[in-house]
């Protein structure tokens, strides 16, 4: 049994983090109910996914057989599950900004094998990225700017890819996560087989699915059309290794599977690069080994693959509201400020007490303790963190709903930090909509960026997905 790093607990409780705020369960629910009568369009809005493609137009273009195919997958995919697995980026786990994934790849009639059109999801660059929104699209390699407006990277991402683990957004299949990410392993009680890897880079090593490898490698082989070979496989910006799976001739017999550091002089071959999916353990599966997570605050499709035997729970995994009322110590006293009318308030103070109080604080007094934690309420909330992370994400209506739990309905807020986040939500919505109709040339000069996110992106930590 192998000891867990401080590395390794940082980017555990980072996914731990993510899994809390990033799908929230209302999406899960919402894109389900939607799915699951063949609304494929209304799952999607549902999981916020905007859909840049036109199914008539593909009829058109590539006939009705190729459309098809693409609609075949629409109707069946999960884009609440898509994003539950989507790359995401630390501090805060958001989504990789500016990246293309391929999903599935099409052969048009007539087309020869490097002709294959994809199926992609984008995110938008990073100073666009407010709702964390995801679009659909079809890629076509012969025209490979069309439709993709001013998105910098418009072509499909060889580490990113997930058209090799349908699984992780195709709800047809599903089941095969547990194979794929080692469950099946784990539950018989065998560790990661990490002896191979050098030992100069077992540091970056912690986590990664090597015992999946050389299956994971021979399906990407396989898919590039190559008999046999090696892949590279990439553990950091800095660290990278060759795998060689081996071969299974009836003449030579098998081939024991090889582990090598990526030679650093001289002009390297040009190898497949091992999908990100496939290099490194699914958090969730690490999440549940470590006790860090409960089935419950799993995807349901997720759950049900990883714990076969899991029952759902009646109740809500993820409560947005908070309680109405709050105890104060008010001059040797506890007082409560709870919302009446849509305004939280003082409960325990009389209208006249409260106007006199007024008046006081007006002509320089000191406030009374019940109205200053009013006050520290509307500017500096307990929730304010999670209110931020539902914003990251966003989630709007999660975070309106827990500053309502804390403030009411109907509260005007006051100056201060709630107030900046939600209006700094607010303006970088609007940014995102002028992305996408293309109205902002390549972005907005840096003066008018989020200077929080701004730094957060550019500082790219360890226990980031990025690695």
């Amino acid at each position: 049994m192998r000891s867990w790093t401080v590395d390794e607990d940082s980017r555990l409780l980072f996914w731990s983090r993510v899994r809390e705020f990033a799908v929230p369960p209302s999406m899960i629910e919402f894109a389900t109910a939607r799915r699951a009568v063949g609304d494929w369009a209304g799952a999607c809005a549902a999981a916020r996914v905007d859909v840049d493609l036109n199914l008539r137009a593909v009829v058109r273009t590539h006939g009705r057989r190729f459309a098809a195919q693409v609609r075949a997958d629409l109707r069946h995919l999960a884009p609440d599950l898509l994003r539950w697995h989507f790359p995401r980026i630390g501090p805060d786990g958001l989504l990789r900004p500016g990246l293309t994934v391929s999903l599935a790849q099409y052969l048009p009639a007539g087309a020869d094998s490097g002709g294959a059109i994809h199926l992609v999801a984008r995110t938008p660059p990073a100073w666009a990225d407010a709702g964390q929104r995801i679009s659909l699209a079809l890629w076509d390699p012969s025209c490979p700017r069309a439709g993709a407006g001013i998105h910098p990277h418009p072509r499909p991402d060889r580490r990113f890819r997930l058209d090799l683990h349908r699984h992780l957004w195709d709800a047809r299949r599903t089941g095969e996560l547990s194979e794929r990410s080692g469950a099946a392993r784990w539950h018989a009680g065998s560790d990661l087989a990490v002896e191979q890897i050098p030992a100069e880079v077992m540091t970056e090593g912690s986590g990664c699915a090597v015992d999946r490898w050389v299956a994971e490698a021979a399906l990407l082989l396989r898919a590039e059309g190559r008999a046999d070979g090696a892949v590279t496989v990439r553990l950091s910006t800095r660290h990278w290794l060759v795998l060689d799976p081996g071969t299974q001739g009836e003449a030579a017999g098998p081939s024991t599977p090889r582990i090598t550091a990526l030679p650093t002089t001289g002009r390297a071959p040009v190898w497949p690069v091992l999908p990100d999916a496939a290099t490194w353990v699914l958090p969730d599966l690490e999440l549940l080994r470590r006790g860090l997570i409960d089935a419950d605050r799993l995807h349901p499709l997720v759950a049900s693959a990883l714990v076969p035997d899991h029952r759902p729970a009646g109740a809500s995994r993820n409560p947005d509201g908070s309680g109405n009322s709050h105890l104060v110590d008010c001059r040797g006293a506890k007082h409560r400020i709870g919302v009446v009318n849509g305004v939280l308030v003082p409960l325990d103070h009389d209208s006249d007490e409260i106007r006199r109080e007024e008046l006081l604080v007006a002509l320089g007094g000191t406030a009374l303790p019940c109205l200053r934690a009013i006050d520290e309420a509307h500017r500096f909330p307990e929730c304010l963190v999670d209110v931020r992370a539902r914003l990251d994400h966003g989630d709007a209506a999660g975070a309106l709903a827990a500053v309502e739990g804390l403030l009411g309905p109907d509260v005007l807020l006051r100056g201060g930090a709630l107030r900046d986040e939600m209006e700094t939500a607010v303006r970088r919505r609007l940014t995102h909509g002028l992305y996408r109709a293309g109205l902002v040339g390549l972005g907005p000069p840096p003066s008018t960026w989020d200077t929080r996110h701004r730094r957060d992106i550019r500082s790219h930590p360890r226990h980031a997905t990025s690695r």
